[in-house]
């Protein structure tokens, strides 16, 4: 009996202890709790995941659109930037978006296609003639046609982003007419425009993530690829090619997309704060980018041995020429509308030859 007894007063001491200390750390709690977490903890997060370098067009507007984000929503959304494809790699990126694991996400528009069937009309050889052109294009009734496109998968597209114009590159020669790439092994972004593109020029095409490109030109797996001159740059795919051709054959663009579901999850005042940081952060990577392929092409020429040969106006008519039955295939196929109503776009109002 005794021991019972004494058994049931340590007991009785143990649950004083555990409650008085219970007390004393919800005092202690209440005392040094911080108010301004409080707003921390409703803040929104935007993981925004895309596979390029942190000093390319894309990754400086990431930067640029999450910091404008910010100001503009008084930390209200917080844009968190994953580059390099860290979060997700280029083919996976998209379901992602769709499962809604990531926000945000802006690949380039030939990832797109097969979703997409229409947006391969971007990727034909020659579609776009200069900078003002694309702007006009994506900027424009036809972008917006396109994006609007995406809500039938769950997506919302914000905006098209721009890069550059795409130039080729080899270990193998000179790529100066249609009939010097025969026989190459190319590595191509998932497009069956681009795919058909170099199956015209007789080239084997693959189709591998980006950030697997440079392993394969440097072991010899691959001969060459076509890409802008900061991707380029700083991937360091010039330090492991021979021969580049400025062509400005396509135009490198991206298309900024949200899952919808999380679009419109927001309130309304943040989404528009948000498309304001986007229009802002377009409008300024528009010329951004061009200015960041010009100086990157001239770090280049002074840091390498790669033989660098511009087109000239009589070849790049070859090319085009060259590229007339892909049109008229794609015409039939994705009907002339899309083709027509860019070249309607084209600046100053030139005709073009495949007209």
């Amino acid at each position: 009996m005794k021991v019972f007894i004494a058994t049931s007063i340590v007991i009785i001491i143990c649950f004083i202890f555990i409650f008085v200390g219970f007390e004393l750390n919800n005092e202690n709690n209440s005392l040094t709790y911080d108010y301004e977490q409080e707003d921390l903890s409703n803040q929104i997060v935007i993981n925004f995941s895309h596979v390029v370098a942190e000093n390319t067009p894309k990754g400086l507007a990431a930067q640029k659109f999450a910091k404008l984000t910010e100001r503009k929503t008084n930390g209200k959304v917080k844009v968190a930037v994953f580059p390099n494809g860290v979060l997700y790699a280029e083919g996976e990126e998209v379901d992602a978006l769709i499962r809604g694991e990531v926000q945000m996400i802006a690949p380039a528009y030939s990832n797109m296609s097969e979703l997409i069937p229409e947006w391969l009309i971007l990727d034909l050889p020659y579609i776009f003639k200069d900078y003002e052109h694309v702007e006009a294009v994506l900027n424009g009734e036809v972008g917006k046609a396109l994006l609007e496109k995406l809500q039938k998968h769950n997506i919302k597209g914000v905006a098209f982003w721009s890069n550059g114009f795409k130039q080729m590159t080899s270990n193998r020669n000179p790529l100066r007419k249609p009939s010097d790439f025969l026989g190459q092994r190319f590595r191509i972004m998932p497009s069956k425009a681009l795919e058909d593109q170099f199956r015209m020029l007789g080239v084997r095409t693959n189709a591998m993530p980006f950030n697997q490109v440079y392993p394969n030109l440097e072991n010899r797996f691959l001969d060459g690829q076509e890409n802008t001159i900061s991707n380029i740059y700083s991937k360091g795919f010039y330090k492991v090619q021979k021969y580049m051709t400025i062509s400005n054959h396509g135009y490198l663009g991206y298309a900024v997309m949200m899952n919808q579901e999380f679009w419109d999850s927001l309130p309304e005042d943040l989404q528009q704060k948000i498309q304001e940081a986007m229009d802002e952060t377009t409008d300024w990577l528009f010329s951004e980018s061009i200015a960041i392929n010009q100086q990157q092409l001239e770090l280049i020429k002074s840091s390498s041995d790669i033989q660098i040969y511009e087109l000239t106006d009589e070849e790049r008519q070859q090319w085009i020429d060259f590229f007339q039955p892909l049109y008229e295939e794609y015409g039939e196929r994705y009907g002339e509308k899309w083709i027509q109503e860019i070249q309607k776009l084209e600046p100053n109002g030139i005709k073009d030859k495949r007209d």
